[in-house]
């Protein structure tokens, strides 16, 4: 871009400015070059010896008000007799009016590459100009308009790489900056600076060995499938939780971009998540989506929509094919709907039956990646969150079979005495390799890269670390992983490749396979230490499922093995709902919490739901009149089903006053319909009676099915009780009658004889109610009656043997009489 158009008058005055700030430029620079050499420069923070360090954060100050952004950069590497073009903008952060103010190209310091990546990290940390960052060149030099505070104007810069006066092959800064004054300080100075790199290739063929990089492709979503489905017709229908793939998938899409781009490269290493291609492969056909508020309810035609993303899901699972085909590329499957290793390790590791869905999981996402997509995959690589890796996680990625694990160069970083990057492989023990990748260019991607000067700058970043990492030791091949994230953007995807393809064209960088890598020899030197749990970033805690959610997520599995017992068609469950458990434990609910919450209380519901749809209806009353008869139960069976392998007990609360016999036959339930069953039933007692009914299943180890139905039965009008009470009383009539006729006769008997003799010393001669001694009362030797249970209470009296007075005459007949049991 040319300069801004200037009056004639006003030119002239420009022109003679210029002249001298140029001259005040070049004494400054002589100056400056020996006060660098001598470790000061007045104005600008020193430099520290043998690099640069971080200068005071003045980003913005009355000093430097002048912000300056890196665009573009049209050509990344510079070569020999070429150019650069470097735009962006120039914006006043300051307070007063920028004024005679132009941006100009500073000429790297001495001419010098920059030979180590604590050198790059220097040139980063520094916020205002120095004396390294070079000297300004008077051409070109870009005239700014006068700029009120807060106002901003865009310029372009197009340098000779000649005349950058680079002196070998290496990595320099590229900097351009603002001379000028402003109305409070009318000094002309530097004002504010921008800084990238530019690698520079003098030759075609370096000496160097290129380093071999393995980049992480993921291909990752948030659970969508749900364990509901909806028969039509003749096939299952799925169902999901919205339609939100439909865009991913369309032209526009994250998911479209990122196969659209990374199908463009060559090498890659694409990481995906099984669930998602099942997705997919599921929204090809009709499918169906919940409406808001009905996840945890059976799937219906009005609780659901029709999908919208069948074609543009059957054209991305196309793209998808073509791009993992090509050569050189290798597909890593995850472990199916990519379990979260680290909240499982830190929260539940010991939890029941976890290792084994583990297990499963890795093996159906093999089976699943090589099915959907047609290529052989890798099932043996675990990939903790975000990378970060400790002891617990390590283990519990080797229970469930993970012999090779992505780590983060945060996690396991590398002795400041080692002065090299070294290989990315390394061995962790027992058994277990690490692939670590490069902390500081993996970073670089981390975030949505949205705007041209942050792309920029992380292309030229991620060009200048690299081409230093295969400089440093030219004759020893080095292995590097970059590890984007799991939701890597299309922006962030898009420079990513760019900066591989660069790389790869400046021959300092080569594309390997995953398992190229993790087969190449360790480096002794490099760190192998696992940290300890307590190492473990808080912040990177803080997003784990919690313990409660993980233990509830797996306990769904002892339902659901419930449920399978009865069902003749388990297959239509089985599969949905072992799928929505795995994806209830999904890494990617680590960004959207409350989503995951959500999805697994639908899970949790739907199983319930479909577990009670098998029931005892509700009941209050039962009346039940007569000693014998039948109770009636009803079993349904909702669901569209049918139903075996269970039956019905009933259990009193006072078996001896209501007796219930057992059906010893198992239920058939056919689907959608009642089943009445008919329990014998004796009652000894009127009254009120609780009782229960519960399913079991049947078979070995029967366990109870669903929720118990207590209810009340009312039994009324038992004959037997009856029939009890008027016998005992008989009875009684009976004993007081023989009674008279015994006393009638002894009454006769003394008359005849004379008078009775005097009873013995301390036996009285009369009872009570003045009947002899020792007799009992009417009734005492009457116990109850057999087998009446809570019956009328017994009359006063004893149930001991009767006794009378001592008589020689009547001696035997007595005796024998009184030695016998009254029953009833």
């Amino acid at each position: 871009m040319s300069e801004p158009a200037r009056y004639p008058g006003q030119q002239a005055n420009e022109r003679r400015g210029r002249v001298l700030q140029r001259a005040a430029r070049r004494l400054a620079g002589a100056l400056g070059a020996a006060l660098v050499l001598a470790g000061t420069l007045p104005g600008f923070p020193a430099a520290a010896a043998g690099g640069s360090r971080p200068a005071a954060d003045s980003a913005v100050s009355a000093e430097y008000p002048v912000t300056l952004t890196i665009e573009s950069v049209n050509k990344p590497v510079a070569v020999p007799n070429g150019i650069v073009t470097i735009s962006g903008h120039v914006t006043n952060g300051g307070t007063s009016v920028l004024k005679s103010a132009h941006a100009t190209v500073r000429k790297p310091w001495a001419g010098k590459p920059l030979t180590t990546r604590s050198e790059l990290a220097g040139v980063v940390a520094r916020t205002s100009p120095q004396g390294s960052d070079g000297i300004s060149l008077d051409s070109p030099q870009y005239a700014l308009n006068e700029l009120g505070p807060g106002q901003s104007q865009p310029y372009t810069l197009s340098v000779a790489v000649a005349d950058l006066q680079l002196s070998t092959e290496g990595v320099y800064e590229l900097a351009v900056d603002v001379w000028g004054s402003t109305t409070d300080n009318q000094r002309d100075r530097p004002l504010g600076i921008a800084r990238t790199f530019l690698p520079y290739t003098p030759t075609t063929q370096p000496e160097a060995l290129p380093s071999k990089v393995t980049t992480l492709w993921p291909l990752v979503h948030a659970p969508v499938l749900v364990a509901q489905t909806l028969s039509d017709s003749d096939q299952t229908v799925p169902v999901l939780r919205d339609d939100s793939l439909a865009a991913e998938f369309a032209p526009g899409g994250r998911l479209y971009a990122l196969v659209d781009t990374g199908a463009s490269l060559t090498g890659l290493t694409w990481v995906v998540d099984p669930d998602l291609l099942d997705t997919a492969f599921a929204m090809t056909k009709d499918y169906r989506v919940q409406k808001p508020g009905t996840s945890g309810h059976a799937a219906k035609e009005e609780n659901t929509v029709r999908g919208t993303g069948t074609a543009a899901a059957t054209a991305w699972l196309e793209k998808l094919r073509a791009a993992v085909a090509k050569p050189g590329s290798q597909v890593v499957a995850l472990p199916y709907a990519d379990p979260d290793l680290a909240s499982i390790a830190h929260n539940a590791p010991e939890l029941e039956g976890i290792d084994t869905a583990l297990g499963k999981a890795a093996t159906a996402g093999r089976l699943t990646v090589e099915g959907r997509l047609s290529v052989d995959t890798r099932a043996d690589v675990a990939w903790p969150y975000q990378g970060y890796l400790d002891q617990r996680i390590a283990s519990v990625a080797q229970r469930a079979g993970a012999g090779l694990v992505l780590v983060n160069g945060a996690s396991m970083p590398e002795s400041d005495a080692l002065k090299y990057t070294p290989s990315a492989t390394r061995p962790i023990g027992n058994g277990q390799s690490a692939v670590v990748a490069d902390q500081m260019v993996s970073s670089l991607f981390e975030e949505d890269l949205a705007t041209p000067q942050n792309q920029t700058l992380a292309l030229q970043r991620f060009l200048a670390e690299t081409f230093v990492i295969s400089r440093q030791e030219p004759q020893n091949q080095r292995g590097l992983l970059i590890m984007p994230p799991r939701d890597l953007t299309p922006g962030t995807a898009k420079v990513l490749a760019s900066a591989l393809q660069t790389a790869q064209d400046g021959k300092w960088v080569e594309p390997a396979k995953l398992d190229a890598l993790a087969q190449s020899t360790p480096d002794s030197k490099a760190n192998t230490a696992v940290p300890a749990p307590a190492d473990y970033p808080a912040r990177i805690r803080d997003s784990e499922l919690p313990a409660a959610d993980l233990t509830a997520t797996t306990r769904i599995q002892a339902d659901l093995d419930t449920l399978m017992r009865v069902l003749t068609l388990p297959q239509r469950v089985r599969g949905p709902f072992s799928a929505a458990m795995v994806r209830s434990l999904s890494t990617e609910w680590r960004t959207e919490a409350p989503a995951g919450s959500v999805y697994r209380d639908g899970v949790q519901s739907y199983l319930d739901e479909l577990t009670n749809a098998v029931k005892v209806p509700p009941k209050r009353v039962i009346t039940f009149a007569g000693d014998t008869g039948v109770l009636q139960v009803s079993v349904r069976n909702d669901l569209t089903q049918t139903v075996t392998n269970l039956k019905l007990v009933l259990s009193p609360s006072q078996p001896n006053r209501l007796r219930v016999e057992m059906p010893a036959e198992e239920l058939v339930l056919p689907a959608s319909q009642s089943v009445t069953l008919r329990f014998p039933a004796e009652a000894k007692n009127n009254g009120t009676v609780g009782m229960t009914a519960q399913l079991y299943t049947t078979g070995p180890n029967p366990e109870p099915y669903g929720k118990p139905v207590h209810f009340t039965v009312e039994v009324t009008s038992v004959t037997n009780g009856v029939l009890y009470v008027f016998g005992g009383g008989l009875v009684l009539l009976l004993l007081a009658a023989l009674r008279f006729v015994r006393q009638r006769k002894r009454r006769v008997a003394h008359d005849d004889e004379g008078d009775a003799p005097l009873a013995p010393t301390g036996e009285p001669a009369d009872g009570p109610d003045g009947e002899p001694g020792g007799e009992p009362a009417d009734g005492a030797a009457d116990g109850p009656a057999e087998g009446a249970t809570d019956g009328p209470a017994e009359p006063d009296g004893g149930g001991g043997t009767a006794r009378t007075p001592h008589d020689s005459r009547a001696d035997g007949r007595d005796r024998a009489t009184s030695d016998e049991k009254v029953g009833p």
